[in-house]
């Protein structure tokens, strides 16, 4: 699969806005290739109802319906808001890099993920507009795809072994960009720390709170992060989906066996 029709073939919102001129710049001297295979670029027609899905109209002016984020949207949005963070404590640490190319691999295959990694190499020398890209993100991704980037850029951030209080200001900018609440926010921060309460920060509740409580948050979080809940974005996105899932249930089961209930 050539890089044209991989990148060309995987996008659909994010061809228009902000996030597009990002990708059209890192391409660069891809777009004579681009055309060449016949893959639209910004300035066609195609990109011109891509800008209109954005700002969330038709042409008589009308509100759409939020279009469903494809995995090739996510998976640019990701490249975009990884590279924010890596560069937030002013230096790009290799175990970063090698995080991102790994899950990528993962998530995609080999060659997939070397044409992610390409672009993700050109996206990294812009000067971004972080609010720019997350509001384009939060008008057009779903709450839980959402939460799943936010997932992702934790795990970024603490591949050098910690999270700089640089790069956690940096995911919290973007949190609040990107229209998650802080309670979210501190659930997801959790899971990637060790202390006696992180569980019930996952579970979004205090410590003080009685069983009944604890069940009922278990509930309304394992429904929240549901892997089900991104299986627009493809089976790819699954397994990370899955792992953020498992790290609600064990919470529930760590207040479960402190607190002696079934």
């Amino acid at each position: 699969m050539s890089f044209a029709k991989w990148i060309g073939g995987a996008l659909g919102w994010s061809f228009g806005g902000p996030i597009g001129a990002i990708i059209g710049l890192a391409l660069g001297s891809f777009v004579d290739k681009f055309a060449g295979d016949g893959i639209p670029l910004l300035g066609d027609r195609q990109a011109g109802r891509q800008r209109d899905t954005y700002r969330g109209t038709s042409s008589y002016g009308q509100r759409k319906s939020k279009p469903q984020t494809q995995s090739g949207d996510f998976e640019v949005s990701l490249l975009i808001l990884a590279s924010i963070v890596i560069k937030a404590d002013g230096k790009q640490d290799q175990r970063e890099l090698d995080y991102v190319r790994q899950q990528f691999s993962n998530m995609y295959g080999k060659e997939r993920a070397n044409h992610a990694f390409e672009l993700f190499k050109r996206i990294s020398k812009q000067n971004i507009s972080t609010r720019q890209v997350c509001t384009q993100i939060r008008q057009m991704m779903d709450h839980a795809s959402r939460l799943q980037l936010l997932h992702f850029l934790f795990g970024i951030a603490k591949a050098d072994g910690m999270v700089t209080e640089d790069e956690l200001r940096q995911i919290y900018t973007i949190t609040g960009y990107l229209g998650i609440s802080n309670r979210d926010y501190q659930s997801i921060k959790a899971m990637f720390y060790n202390s006696s309460d992180n569980a019930y920060k996952i579970l979004e509740i205090d410590k003080s709170v009685p069983d009944d409580e604890v069940k009922k948050a278990y509930r309304t979080m394992a429904k929240k992060y549901h892997p089900d809940r991104v299986t627009h974005l493809g089976k790819e996105h699954r397994e990370g989906a899955e792992a953020k899932f498992r790290q609600v249930q064990e919470a529930y089961e760590h207040i479960q066996q402190e607190r002696g209930f079934k």
